[in-house]
């Protein structure tokens, strides 16, 4: 499952049906338009007075994705809201009362920001009563193809399509794929090739041609200890050395969730060799 997914479980474990689950991505706009979702607003310019996600929010779950951007002001302005259970509406002067249950989730690493000072110690405490490690998709394997699944019948079903199954050789493709982008870019990948698909089965050919390419270049990532191991399988005669060391040096740039210096280190290359490795990849 993904963060989303993963939410919505949990929200529906202790809620009714009719219960608001409502996601707010603290990452999707400016300041000022976060804050008037978030809050609502008394007659505040043209749009007047309106219940903003908090206040919809109530008796049921509030889903903050991707919390880690949000900035000072608005940390503080949340913190409040969790301390006294009330808000404010923007231009308004009423307290109003709220009662939610809260999720948030982010790709950040929250324990370092609140060293850096970047995330407020307070709230980092008031939100990590309970956590979970949801690990990034290419780290979760056996996930692919039940998600693939999933999503094919949905695309399926919206499409008036009858697409039942994924072939073995499409299945190797995709479990195959490092999936840069997670879940989200799986299930692009299957509702493309949903489209593309002509019979009951969906094949290697109906993936798009990044997912083909990985798989002349298998990838495989497992871990040993403490270690990540990352494995390449390449075909004879189709690629050359460079083409190793540039598909080496993506996936230890994945593994190491894009940190340069963490990657450089793990290639046992310095920090600008691995830099300008990576603009020769780009230029090509």
């Amino acid at each position: 499952v993904g963060k989303t997914e993963l939410a919505k479980y949990l929200h529906y474990t202790v809620a009714d049906a009719s219960d608001p689950f409502v996601v707010v991505n603290c990452a999707s706009s400016s300041d000022t338009l976060f804050a008037g979702a978030l809050f609502g607003a008394d007659a505040v310019g043209d749009r007047g007075r309106y219940q903003g996600l908090i206040e919809q929010s109530e008796g049921g779950t509030l889903f903050l994705d991707e919390i880690g951007d949000l900035n000072p002001t608005m940390q503080a302005k949340l913190l409040r809201v969790l301390q006294e259970r009330s808000f404010k509406r923007l231009g308004g002067r009423q307290d109003i009362d709220v009662d939610f249950q809260l999720i948030s989730a982010t790709n950040r690493d929250l324990r370092k920001d609140v060293e850096h000072g970047i995330f407020r110690e307070d709230l980092f405490f008031r939100l990590n009563v309970v956590s979970l490690d949801l690990p990034p998709l290419r780290k979760r394997v056996e996930d692919i193809i039940p998600l693939g699944l999933q999503t094919l019948a949905r695309h399926s079903k919206d499409l008036g399509k009858d697409v039942t199954a994924i072939d073995p050789e499409a299945r190797q493709f995709l479990e195959r794929y490092s999936y840069p982008g997670n879940i989200r870019e799986l299930q692009n990948i299957i509702e493309r090739a949903v489209i593309f698909c002509r019979g009951q089965t969906l094949t290697s050919g109906d993936l798009p041609r990044e997912v083909q390419e990985m798989s002349h270049s298998a990838v495989n990532v497992i871990t040993q200890g403490d270690q990540p191991v990352v494995r390449i399988e390449m075909r004879l005669g189709e690629h050359t050395i460079g083409d190793i060391e540039n598909t080496l040096s993506e996936e230890v740039m994945r593994v190491s969730d894009f940190n340069k210096s963490l990657a450089a280190k793990h290639l046992g290359i310095t920090r600008f060799a691995l830099d300008r490795r990576l603009r020769k990849q780009s230029d090509l």
